[in-house]
């Protein structure tokens, strides 16, 4: 047991990556969905956030394969929860960007999974 005065490091989230085949695409859909404008963007990797704040890195992968909720032969890799005041017209809104709406819907009436572009399961839901 130490009896030293040593606190702890800082550390700090500086983001959240997602593998996808197309970086670009995936943060065109994040971007507009969460009005986050890119921050460093390169061939393989873009990067999404305000000065500050974490952001969402979006890294190309060349064999990427897309998940496959529910059916848990390729997991989920990531999921993100995204408050919203209107669960109809966020709904719209994400399946307009691009977004699509798989056919499982555990708690409908609460949240809604949907997929973005790339296959990641993400949810939206209501502040209760």
């Amino acid at each position: 047991m130490s009896t030293g005065t040593a606190t702890a490091p800082a550390i700090r989230l500086l983001s959240v990556d997602f593998d996808c085949p197309d970086p670009v695409e995936l943060a065109r859909f994040y971007g507009e969905a969460l009005g986050l404008p890119v921050v460093h963007s390169s061939d393989d990797f873009v990067l999404l956030g305000r000065e500050g704040s974490p952001g969402l890195g979006f890294i190309r992968v060349a064999d990427y394969r897309r998940p496959t909720w529910p059916d848990p032969s390729q997991g989920k890799q990531a999921h993100m929860e995204l408050g919203v005041d209107d669960l109809e017209a966020a709904q719209a809104r994400m399946l307009a960007l691009g977004a699509v709406e798989p056919p499982a819907q555990p708690h409908p009436e609460q949240r809604r999974v949907l997929l973005d572009p790339a296959g990641h399961p993400f949810c939206i839901s209501t502040q209760d």
